[in-house]
C-alpha cells in the first residue's frame, strides 16, 4: 500500500490518524448486545478485564481509550429498570476513576479519557480529581465533559427533574471557567522544594481564583499543583446547536457521530467556524467519529461475523437505550403509534440526536423512529466490514479527504473486536503511513498534537 497525503483539513498535513477506543465501564460495550456474544469475556467485575483491553490498545498504538458514562441504570422505558436488568442493557456502570487508574497502571503510553458530568459534580471536585489523575499518569488523562441526559440521573442525586437543555449548557460554561481557572492557580514552577532553606513553594506563584457565577462559585486555590499537561485534554460531544457552541468553545477532541464523509466535513466546518467566533485557532481542535470494524480473512467471513453480531440485538435493547438517550418513555405507546410534534416536544435528553432522527416525516411511528435512530444496533454507527485491506482503505479515505481527524473504534465483543482490529487492520494502516507506528511523545496532549494551554 502507498502512503496518502491528507487534504481539505486545517492543520498539519502530516498529522497521523487518531485512533481511540469507544468504551463503557460496564457489563457490555457501546453495543449493548455485546455481552451475549459467545467470545465476549465475562470477568467485567475485575480490573484485569479493563487492563487487558488497555494492553491491546497500547499494542496497537492507539492514542487513547475513551470511556463513556451515565449516572443511572436505564429506567425511562416503561418507568422501570426491569427490562434493562433482564436483558443486561448497560446496567452495570462502574465509577470511572478506579478504571482509569487500573488501565493507566498497566500501560505506559495510552491516553485515557473519562466522562464526568458538570451537572452533578462541583468544579473544585472535578478540577482536583483530574489534576490528580494527570499527575498520577504522567499526563495521560482527558476529561469528557458532559451535562448528563435524563431525569433518572437527576433522581439519583436527590433532584426530581433534569435541568432543561440550554440551562445545562449555561451551567456547564461556568463550570468550565471555574475548572480551567483552578487548574491555573499554580504556576508550573511554583514548587521549590528547598530543604536547606525550608521553602516548599513560592506563594507569589499560587493564587486564589475567587470565581463567582450564577450557578457555581469557587474560591481556590486548587490543592493540586498545575497538571503536567497544563490542563488535561478536554473532550466533548455536543450535537445540538447549543452543544456545538459549547464544544467549539471548550473542546479539544470533539466526538461527533456521522455516517458519511460528506456529513463529517460539514460538521467539522461548522464546529471550526464556531470555534473562530470564540477566538480559538481551528487547528487546535481534533474531530473524531465512532465506528465498528469487522475484519475477516475474506469478505464472506467478515459478512458472516457481522450477521452473528447483528443477530444478538433485541427490540428491548433499542427501546431501552432510545428512551434513556432522549429522556422520553417510548414504552407508553404502541409500535404503530404516530408521534405528533407535541409529543416529540417532550424529548428533553439529547436534542441534537433527536433533531437528526426527526428529519423528514413530521409524524413518524414509534417503529419508524426507532428504525431511523438505529439505537441499540451496530448500524447506529458507521460499520467497516470486509478484509483488513478494504477496511484500511475505507478508513484512510475518510481521513485523507478531511471527514475527520480519526476514529473511536467501538467493540462488537470484548476484547476480541479490539484484538482483531489491532492484529489485522492496524498493520495495514501503518504500512500506509496513516497511523503512528510508535509513541514518540510523553503526554496524551503531545501525542494528539495539541498545544499546552498557557497559564
Amino acid at each position: 500500500m502507498t502512503s496518502k497525503v491528507r487534504t481539505n483539513m486545517p492543520g498539519d498535513k502530516n498529522q497521523k490518524m487518531i485512533l481511540g477506543a469507544f468504551m463503557q465501564a460496564a457489563n457490555c460495550s457501546n453495543y449493548a448486545a455485546s455481552w451475549r456474544h459467545p467470545e465476549t469475556m465475562s470477568d467485567f467485575l475485575n480490573a484485569e478485564y479493563f487492563q487487558r483491553i488497555a494492553r491491546i490498545l497500547e499494542d496497537g498504538k492507539f492514542h487513547f481509550a475513551f470511556i463513556d458514562d451515565r449516572l443511572a441504570m436505564p429506567g425511562i422505558y416503561k418507568d422501570s429498570v426491569k427490562d434493562s436488568l433482564l436483558h443486561g442493557v448497560r446496567v452495570v456502570k462502574f465509577d470511572l476513576i478506579p478504571i482509569v487508574m487500573a488501565m493507566a497502571m498497566s500501560t505506559k503510553n495510552l491516553g485515557i479519557g473519562a466522562t464526568y458530568s458538570t451537572t452533578y459534580h462541583e468544579p473544585f471536585h472535578i478540577a482536583r480529581l483530574f489534576a490528580t489523575l494527570d499527575h498520577m499518569t504522567n499526563g495521560r488523562v482527558g476529561w469528557n465533559v458532559v451535562t448528563s441526559l435524563n431525569d433518572e440521573e437527576a433522581q439519583n442525586f436527590g433532584l426530581e427533574n433534569h435541568l432543561d437543555h440550554d440551562q445545562r449548557y449555561d451551567q456547564a460554561d461556568e463550570v468550565m471557567e471555574a475548572i480551567e481557572g483552578l487548574w491555573d492557580t499554580w504556576a508550573d514552577d511554583a514548587i521549590i522544594l528547598d530543604k536547606d532553606k525550608g521553602i516548599f513553594a513560592d506563594p507569589n506563584k499560587v493564587r486564589r481564583l475567587e470565581y463567582e457565577g450564577s450557578y457555581v462559585k469557587s474560591r481556590g486555590p486548587l490543592t493540586v499543583p498545575r497538571p503536567p499537561q497544563g490542563h488535561p485534554v478536554v473532550m466533548q460531544a455536543g450535537q445540538s446547536s447549543r452543544g456545538r457552541d459549547f464544544a467549539a468553545k471548550w473542546g479539544e477532541v470533539i466526538f461527533a457521530i456521522f455516517k458519511t464523509p460528506e456529513e463529517g466535513k460539514s460538521i467539522g466546518k461548522d464546529i471550526r467556524r464556531r470555534a473562530e467566533k470564540f477566538g480559538r485557532d481551528p487547528k487546535d481542535i481534533k474531530i473524531v467519529t465512532a465506528a465498528y470494524a469487522i475484519p475477516g480473512t475474506t469478505p464472506e467471513s467478515a459478512t458472516k461475523k457481522m450477521e452473528l453480531i447483528e443477530s444478538l440485538a433485541t427490540t428491548t435493547d433499542k427501546l431501552t437505550l432510545l428512551s434513556e438517550l432522549l429522556n422520553f418513555d417510548f414504552g407508553t405507546y404502541e409500535m404503530d403509534h404516530k408521534l405528533t410534534p407535541e409529543e416529540l416536544d417532550g424529548i428533553s435528553g439529547s436534542r441534537g440526536l433527536a433533531e437528526h432522527f426527526m428529519r423528514g416525516d413530521k409524524e413518524p411511528t414509534v417503529s419508524e423512529f426507532i428504525e431511523a435512530s438505529n439505537r441499540g444496533t451496530i448500524q447506529e454507527l458507521p460499520v467497516f466490514c470486509g478484509t483488513p485491506d478494504n477496511i484500511a482503505e475505507d478508513m484512510s479515505e475518510w481521513f485523507t479527504e478531511g471527514a475527520c481527524d480519526g476514529f473511536m473504534i467501538a467493540a462488537t465483543h470484548i476484547p476480541g473486536a479490539y484484538e482483531d482490529f489491532v492484529q489485522m487492520v492496524v498493520p495495514q494502516l501503518q504500512n500506509m503511513g496513516i497511523v503512528q507506528s510508535e509513541y514518540t511523545t510523553t503526554t496524551m496532549r503531545e501525542n494528539l498534537g495539541l498545544p499546552k494551554p498557557l497559564r
